[in-house]
C-alpha cells in the first residue's frame, strides 16, 4: 500500500492527515522543527503569543470539522462588558463607535461587490469617500494589508461583513493555538499517522517521497516555491508589523482600538483569555500594516500612537515587549479581477498537492489552509486509489 506523506506539520498539514488517516490511508506528517504548529504555534513562557492568527470564525468551515471531531475543546468570546470597550480612532480622536456609514457598508452584501472594481472606488459609490476610507482601514483586521482599499472589492467586501459581524464571530482558543494543534497531533496519531520531527524535507527527498506515494506540501508559499523548484508559485500577501506587550493592569484600558485613519488594530488578548498572561498583566497585540517599501518600526510608530489613546500610561506599565515582522505570511489578498480560484493550483501533477493560506481556497485567513488541507487530502486519496499495487 502506498503511503501519504505531508510535509508541513501545521494547521493545513494536520487538517491534510487526518483527512487521509480517516479514509485508511498510510500517512506520515514530516515536520521540519523540533515542535509542531506552523503559525498556529504558541509561545513558551508567561506570555502565550502566538505566531498565526488568534481567532477561530464561528461560521467557518473547520469550526463545524473541528467540533465533530471533539478537537475544538474550550474556546471564549469576548465577554459583554469588555466588547463595549471596543475604540476607534477617527479624525485623530477616539469614538466609541465607528462612523455610520461603515456600518451600513458592513451590512452589504458582498455577493454585491464587483471582483473587478478595487475595494475604494465601489465603496465610494456606496457610502462616499470618507466611509469608503474608513471602512477599508477597518476591515484591514481581516487582511494584513497596507492598502485594503487597492483590493478587490468582493475579497474586502467579504471579511468587512465577518468582521464587523454581530454577535461577534470571532473565537479563542482557551491558551491559546496550540492547545488546538495538540488535540490535531492526537487525533491524528490515534489515527496511525506517523509523525516525525526534525524531518526536514529538501528539493530530492521530495522526490524521493513522490516515489512511495502522494505528497501534499503544506508548507508556505515561498517554501513551496523552492521545494519544488516552481517560481511560479507566487501570490500576493501582506507585511505586517506586529507589537507584543505585557502590560500592568489598569482600570478602564481599552478591548481593542481600531484605526480608520489608517490600516492598523490592537486588542487586548486577556480581555478574553486570562490564562495568557501572569496574574496582574495584561497581553496586547498590535497589527500595523506596512508597504512593500516601509520599515518595520513604521509600523511600530503607528502602533505606540494608537496606544496612548487606547492605553494611557502604556509605557509605564510595560514589563515586556516584542517587535516583529511577518512578511508574506498573513495569507492570500486578491487584486481586482482575480479571486481565490486565481491562487496557485493545489493539485501540482505527478502526485504532488498544496495546502496553506495562499492557495487556491476558499475562507477567510486559517480557513484558506483548513479547505486546502482536505482538499490536498481528497485528490491524493484519489491519486494513491488508481495505482495498481
Amino acid at each position: 500500500m502506498q503511503r501519504i506523506h505531508i510535509v508541513g506539520g501545521g494547521l493545513a498539514g494536520f487538517t491534510a492527515a487526518i483527512t487521509a488517516a480517516e479514509s485508511g490511508a498510510r500517512t506520515t506528517v514530516h515536520e521540519a522543527h523540533h515542535t509542531l504548529g506552523g503559525r498556529a504555534r504558541t509561545a513558551e513562557g508567561p506570555y502565550r503569543t502566538n505566531h498565526g492568527p488568534h481567532a477561530l470564525y464561528r461560521h467557518g468551515p473547520h469550526w463545524t470539522w473541528l467540533h465533530r471531531r471533539n478537537l475544538l475543546g474550550d474556546t471564549v468570546t469576548v465577554p459583554p462588558l469588555e466588547a463595549h470597550r471596543l475604540r476607534f480612532r477617527h479624525h485623530g480622536a477616539l469614538r466609541r463607535t465607528p462612523p455610520l456609514a461603515v456600518l451600513r457598508l458592513s451590512r452589504r452584501d458582498a455577493a454585491r461587490a464587483p471582483v473587478d472594481a478595487d475595494f475604494h472606488a465601489w465603496a465610494v459609490t456606496q457610502v462616499g469617500e470618507e466611509g469608503a476610507r474608513a471602512a477599508a482601514h477597518y476591515a484591514a483586521v481581516a487582511l494584513y494589508h497596507h492598502d485594503p482599499g487597492s483590493l478587490s472589492a468582493a475579497f474586502v467586501q467579504e471579511r468587512l461583513r465577518r468582521a464587523a459581524a454581530l454577535p461577534p464571530e470571532a473565537r479563542y482558543p482557551v491558551g491559546g493555538w496550540y492547545r488546538i494543534i495538540d488535540r490535531m497531533a492526537s487525533r491524528a496519531w490515534n489515527l496511525g499517522v506517523r509523525i516525525e520531527t526534525t524531518s526536514r524535507i529538501e528539493p530530492a527527498g521530495l522526490a524521493t517521497l513522490a516515489r512511495t506515494g502522494p505528497v501534499v506540501v503544506a508548507t508556505s508559499l515561498d517554501a513551496a516555491r523552492t521545494l519544488l523548484g516552481d517560481p511560479a508559485l507566487t501570490w500576493p500577501s501582506g507585511r505586517t508589523a506586529l507589537v507584543d506587550l505585557a502590560v500592568r493592569t489598569r482600570r478602564g484600558d481599552a478591548f481593542a482600538v481600531s484605526d480608520l485613519d489608517a490600516p492598523g488594530w490592537i486588542e487586548r488578548f486577556t480581555a478574553q483569555d486570562r490564562t495568557l498572561a501572569p496574574a496582574g498583566e495584561q497581553l496586547v497585540q498590535g497589527q500595523f500594516p506596512v508597504a512593500p517599501d516601509e520599515a518595520r518600526a513604521a509600523g511600530a510608530t503607528r502602533a505606540e500612537a494608537l496606544l496612548d489613546l487606547g492605553f494611557p500610561g502604556w509605557r509605564d506599565r510595560t514589563v515586556w515587549r516584542r517587535d516583529s515582522l511577518a512578511s508574506g505570511r498573513t495569507g492570500a489578498v486578491d487584486h481586482p479581477g482575480t479571486t481565490w480560484r486565481d491562487r496557485p493550483a493545489i493539485d501540482r501533477g505527478d502526485g504532488v498537492y498544496l495546502a496553506g493560506d495562499q492557495v487556491a481556497a476558499p475562507g477567510l485567513l486559517s480557513e484558506v489552509s483548513f479547505t486546502s488541507g482536505i482538499e490536498a487530502a481528497l485528490l491524493a486519496l484519489g491519486a494513491r486509489a488508481t495505482v495498481t499495487p
